[in-house]
């Protein structure tokens, strides 16, 4: 087996550095981790001790590819320990921020056939330079509504580096304990 796999799915880019920050954090530990794109995954996830799912919210959903991923490798992340974390907007508010009281989240899981047990939400960036002119206008609209900022210049990443951290390390723990498990077996057979 190899380590952890991080997986990610992002629109810009956000969910691919938690993910690397994720993996920085498992090789101060000592853990080998492997950082790919979810979206044409060449990678086999089954080679992996462990698995995580990253995945970013654009126009108010996860990519279709997500569930698809999820459905299609649902043994993997059943037979191993495995964790979710979803990257948006909404997540900066303190009463949207955990993995109960994240509307997107809590609707990926409820549609996905994989139950992590391992689940964390991580507040996004807002940078209305990077948007198209439709975007940019839509998520004005929404920031106008939710009481955010709407001036398109602003460039804000909300995202809680601390609790990204603290994320890794529960990683760490479940990564940890499947190492050791197929350590185990490995002795066994020999």
């Amino acid at each position: 087996m190899h380590g952890t796999l991080l997986l990610y799915s992002s629109a810009y880019g956000l969910s691919k550095q938690i993910c690397e920050r994720i993996q920085a954090s498992l090789a101060q530990r000592g853990q080998r981790a492997d950082v790919a794109p979810l979206v044409g995954c060449t990678v086999d996830p089954q080679a992996y001790d462990a698995l995580v799912i990253g995945a970013s919210i654009k126009h108010g959903k996860h990519h279709p590819s997500v569930l698809e991923f999820i459905r299609a490798n649902k043994d993997p992340l059943e037979s191993r320990p495995s964790a979710l974390f979803s990257v948006n907007l909404v997540a900066r508010k303190p009463a949207k921020n955990t993995p109960q009281t994240n509307p997107y989240l809590k609707r990926l899981v409820a549609q996905s056939p994989w139950k992590p047990k391992l689940q964390a939400v991580f507040a996004g960036e807002l940078d209305y330079s990077r948007y198209g002119p439709i975007d940019k206008h839509m998520m004005r609209l929404v920031m106008w509504i939710n009481r955010g900022p709407t001036d398109f210049g602003t460039k804000v990443q909300f995202t809680d580096w601390d609790a990204v951290e603290r994320f890794a390390g529960q990683v760490a723990q479940l990564a940890g304990g499947a190492e050791a498990a197929g350590q185990r077996a490995d002795a066994l057979a020999a």
